[in-house]
């Protein structure tokens, strides 16, 4: 697709430094392996280690699709720690990054300590508002706590029962905080157990935004955030998030230490990640509250007139209808849009600069903050840029927000990510329908000129690639199916038809529970508990009705249940064994024609004579259907089936081909009787050893 944002790159020179004793690498990845309870070697691992060694030696990127099983975690880990200078591993997701710190990172370096000499250090490194402030505690009483006035908390009734149980609740949270502080040595909130909710962790925590910086903050020499980033400038490893990776690059804050090697695991999720730091919203709330905490720091009129601005902001909200805007900003919301950056601007000049002898620099920098992100917000709405797209936003509560995001982020990665550093790219979904272009377009590899693939690397101005998959140790044809219901009528509404109902109760009634259940709309999960419930004894565990890691915990200890729910289950669920032996899933997953930039995307590659359809709605229907059907074989001894009820992926051509093609390759089939009678056989008990 045309990346409008996209910038000239031009690639550091190729330099091969001298190439390490392949011995080395292999020994000490042996030694890594082994050090892992019932570690095997891998083809794959040991294919994976080697090219990212290559890799880093060459400055040439590397993107490795590495199947479930692969142990594609010491593949990146083990290279690294024979890289000259720090390397920065980035993950998508809290679990993998806790995995990582937690246990794989002190294996590794226990076994790697004699091959070194040295005991290899690593740190985790996460955004300031991970980390106790001490400047916000000290001054927590004094700040009117956000939430705490939204509609709906009213003084007066029952609301005022409600907001005095708030307040104290949240009082007590923030006096149990205080004592903490006395005594972590990390700041960290994951480490507080148990822990706060969001309303008081808010008035403990910085946003990195709102920081004055050390030397201006009355306690920068005992700030947990800079001591986060010291440990990090001197460990051999980094491990941090893609969310604090993208804010680095596009804020230019130098937070992640220098590096010569990167690793991003779970790469397919990075450019959403990216989209997200750059996307920026404007609610009457958020105008109130900063107007609030401003309060102090500027006159009345100026107060008064970022209230105005809010009042016009939920008027022009009102009248403006949820979705895309696509012929210019409502006449009101763009009035609304203009008072505010005005009020705004106004505001910020009036505070002046902020200075080390200022009588409180934390709440004159917040103001700061607040003021400028309205402004610039309001501003970026009304230039109404070919680059930017923007949409009215309505939550479950009917509150209504104007947002905007970048059309493509393919540019500000390429400009930002590849420049002075070697990076690894990796996941178990990059290769879609069998070919890497798609993910490498997306994460700013490609031609300027239009090229695909790996001949993308030749061109003069694009970073230089290359690609590899090493596949998977599991025998999927073996041990999992791929059934498609091809005799359904292709789906049409938003729930879960009547056909698909029943399709649904006869493979769940087969295997006798053990099913995951992965609905494209919460509507379709409840129909489906519904249904299943009437008509088979097993238990339902819908999404939803309890926290999800206690339903996942349930669903992995009670046999007889199913574990149904929507988009987050596709990725967050790991359940291996035969708690989890039939994976159902109830139409392809393709971006909602509401989906604000999936729209704004395909209709950029339409209006350019491409097909947005193919070019955008296809790749993200095969990663996610990557990743949901991923969930039924998590280790060598499972087995079972997945069941996609949507008849369009059986067809013989076009992108139904490209999806399968992206699938782990499981044995397939559209026929129900085989595909039951292999779930009942699943579901018999075993017979003891030695029968007949």
């Amino acid at each position: 697709m045309p990346d409008v944002t996209a910038a000239p790159v031009k690639s550091k020179p190729t330099t091969v430094r001298p190439r390490r004793s392949d011995t080395t690498l292999a020994n000490l990845l042996a030694a890594a392996v082994g050090a892992v309870p019932g570690g095997a070697d891998r083809p794959g691992q040991r294919a994976m280690a080697e090219a990212i060694a290559d890799a880093e030696r060459s400055d040439r990127h590397l993107l490795v699709q590495a199947g479930t099983g692969t142990g594609k975690s010491l593949a990146y880990l083990v290279p690294s720690l024979l890289v000259d200078g720090p390397v920065v591993v980035s993950t998508a997701t809290l679990a993998l990054q806790s995995q990582l710190i937690d246990h794989d990172l002190p294996r590794l370096a226990d076994a790697a300590e004699p091959f070194l000499g040295r005991r290899p250090s690593f740190a985790v490194l996460k955004g300031r508002h991970h980390y106790l402030c001490l400047a916000k505690l000290d001054d927590s009483t004094e700040e009117e706590p956000d939430g705490l006035f939204d509609a709906g908390s009213g003084q007066g009734g029952s609301g005022g029962v409600k907001w005095l149980g708030a307040a104290g609740r949240l009082a007590k949270q923030i006096g149990r905080l205080r004592e903490w502080a006395l005594e972590t040595e990390t700041g960290d909130r994951d480490e507080l157990d148990p822990g706060v909710d969001d309303t008081a962790w808010r008035q403990v925590s910085m946003p990195a935004r709102e920081c004055v910086g050390a030397q201006r903050c009355p306690f920068g020499t005992e700030c947990f955030a800079e001591a986060s980033r010291v440990r990090a400038r001197e460990a051999d490893i980094v491990v941090t998030n893609h969310s604090l990776l993208a804010f680095d690059m596009l804020a230019n804050r130098h937070i992640v230490p220098p590096h010569r090697l990167l690793v991003i695991d779970e790469a397919h999720e990075l450019a959403d990640r990216v989209s997200s730091a750059a996307q920026a919203e404007l609610t009457p709330d958020a105008v109130e509250r900063t107007a609030r905490r401003a309060r102090s720091q500027i006159g009345a009129d100026d107060h008064d007139a970022l209230s105005e601005a809010a009042d016009m902001l939920a008027i022009g909200l009102v009248e403006a209808a949820p979705g895309r805007i696509t012929t210019g900003l409502p006449p009101a919301l763009r009035d609304a849009l203009t008072l505010l950056d005005s009020a705004a601007r106004r505001g910020f000049d009036a505070i002046g600069d902020t200075k080390a002898d200022d009588s409180d620099p934390v709440r004159k920098q917040q103001a700061k903050t607040g003021l400028a992100e309205l402004s610039d917000t309001a501003q970026r709405l009304l230039a109404e840029a070919d680059h930017d797209v923007a949409w009215i936003d309505r939550d479950d509560r009917g509150r209504k927000a104007v947002v905007v995001a970048p059309l493509s982020v393919a540019g500000t990665l390429a400009s930002h990510l590849y420049p002075d550093r070697t990076v690894v790219a990796t996941s178990a979904t990059l290769a879609l329908g069998g070919r890497f272009d798609t993910i490498a377009r997306s994460l700013g590899l490609r031609d300027p000129a239009g090229g695909a693939g790996n001949d993308e690397g030749k061109a003069a101005d694009a970073p230089p690639w290359s690609s590899l998959d090493v596949g998977s140790p599991f025998d999927y044809p073996k041990q999992g199916i791929l059934y498609v219901a091809a005799h359904l009528p292709r789906p049409t509404q938003s729930g879960l038809s009547d056909a698909a109902a029943d399709e649904l109760v006869d493979l769940v009634s087969a295997l006798g529970g053990r099913t995951l259940g992965l609905f494209s709309s919460r509507r379709a999960a409840e129909r489906a508990a519904e249904v299943v419930r009437a008509r088979t004894g097993l238990t339902v565990l819908l999404q939803g009705e309890e926290a999800l890691p206690i339903l996942v915990r349930r669903f992995r200890d009670e046999r007889e249940s199913c574990l149904f729910g929507v988009m987050s289950l596709w990725q967050g669920v790991d359940v291996p064994g035969d708690a989890c032996q039939l994976v159902v899933i109830d139409r392809l997953p393709f971006p909602r024609p509401d989906e604000p930039l999936a729209a704004a995307r395909s209709a950029a590659v339409d209006a350019h004579g491409g097909s947005g359809f193919a070019a955008i709605s296809v790749p993200i229907a095969a990663v996610r259907l990557a990743q949901g059907v991923g969930r039924l074989i998590r280790s060598r001894t499972d087995k079972g089936a997945v069941a996609v009820l949507d008849s369009r992926l059986a067809a013989p051509r076009g992108y139904a081909t490209y999806l399968r093609d992206s699938l782990p390759p499981l044995w397939y089939t559209t026929k129900p009787d085989v595909v039951r009678a292999a779930l009942r056989r699943l579901a018999a008990p075993a017979e003891p050893a030695g029968n007949s």
